[in-house]
């Protein structure tokens, strides 16, 4: 299966570089799988496509301001993007400029609050740092870091709390699960009103969402682990929905991949936590998850082989080119798609 079967052609003006006005004012985009067809509607109809019984699973993962703007020793600019904490206090991260960061440099941020060190170098511009500071660490990152935002929204946000969903709450991800910024607190409501659940897993995203398919063949690529946890009320409300016949909608593809990483042969999970490097294209077999909520995803990514492996690589890329000749507004700050 070769990357560019998953191309596209979108025009640049449809990259969304803010968020709507309202979190809940995107428009829908409805996929049946099992005839194709296509419908449009708007979010905040959303509720009205779920059932009694069905179960919604949302990743609550929480963005670190985790861009992090610096001076490196000697002088000259620098930038650390922290992706993961490791043993021994020490982070992986990407850094710039990377052919002046190699190990044993320094970076001091806000005027010496925190120095990093760097002590190792990895593949595809990985750094291990080792941070030095005092105090507590979330709140000096939340003084000097910054929102670390996709490379293809070339603005910065007025309210960084756009970039978080309403029911995040485990800090961890260096990017958001953004298919839940739709979301409010109202719309919540309404889905556990109409009779479905509402189910809560962690997945912090990382160097994953920033790195692109270069292989030419799907198979060859390599995804970077990803940190998660299932509780055991999340474990009950999907084994339930199984068991009493409703659906499990994953709300975003964070959450589908947790799903089907943790998922036995019979769709059932259990409470654990680890890291998973699922990768799932056309092919793999879905045990767990029944709908799918997303975003649009960019051409030729890992999340858009997801979606082609759950709803068929032609009838995705065929909502897709409607998608586009609709005008909707794709990516993080976008529009969604709901596929049952």
């Amino acid at each position: 299966m070769r990357t560019k079967d998953f191309w596209y052609d979108l025009p640049p003006e449809l990259i969304a570089q803010t968020p709507c006005v309202r979190r809940d004012g995107s428009r829908l985009l409805c996929l049946d799988r099992a005839t194709g067809a296509v419908e449009h509607t708007e979010f905040r109809r959303f509720p009205e496509r779920l059932r009694p019984g069905d179960c919604l699973v949302f990743n609550d993962s929480r963005v670190l301001q985790a861009r992090l703007l610096g001076e490196r020793a000697g002088g000259g600019a620098a930038e650390l993007l922290l992706l993961k904490p490791l043993a021994g206090g020490m982070w992986e991260c990407l850094a710039k400029p990377g052919r002046r960061l190699h190990a044993g440099a320094r970076v001091t941020f806000g005027g010496g609050l925190m120095t990093a060190e760097i002590v190792g170098e990895g593949e595809e511009g990985l750094r291990t740092v080792r941070l030095d500071f005092e105090g507590d660490f979330d709140r000096l990152l939340a003084q000097l870091g910054r929102t670390p935002l996709p490379p293809y929204i070339k603005e910065e946000l007025d309210d960084p709390e756009r970039y978080q969903t309403v029911y995040s709450r485990h800090l961890g991800s260096a990017a958001a699960p953004t298919a839940g910024l739709h979301f409010t607190p109202e719309i919540l409501d309404e889905i556990r009103a109409r009779g479905a659940e509402t189910a809560f897993l962690t997945l912090h995203v990382g160097l994953g969402t920033f790195r692109p398919v270069k292989e030419e063949n799907v198979e060859a690529h390599r995804m970077h682990t990803e940190r998660y946890a299932v509780s055991a009320e999340c474990a009950e409300a999907v084994n339930r929905a199984r068991r009493n016949g409703g659906r499990v909608v994953a709300v975003g593809t964070t959450s589908c991949r947790v799903l089907e990483s943790v998922a036995a042969e019979d769709g059932t999970i259990r409470p654990c936590e680890g890291e998973t490097d699922i990768f799932l294209y056309p092919g793999c077999r879905f045990r767990c998850i029944d709908a799918l909520f997303t975003n649009f995803h960019l051409p030729e990514s890992t999340l858009i082989m997801l979606v082609s492996a759950f709803a068929g690589r032609e009838a995705v890329l065929g909502a897709y080119r409607e998608a586009v000749e609709r005008r909707y507004r794709f990516f993080s700050f976008g529009d969604a798609m709901f596929i049952s």
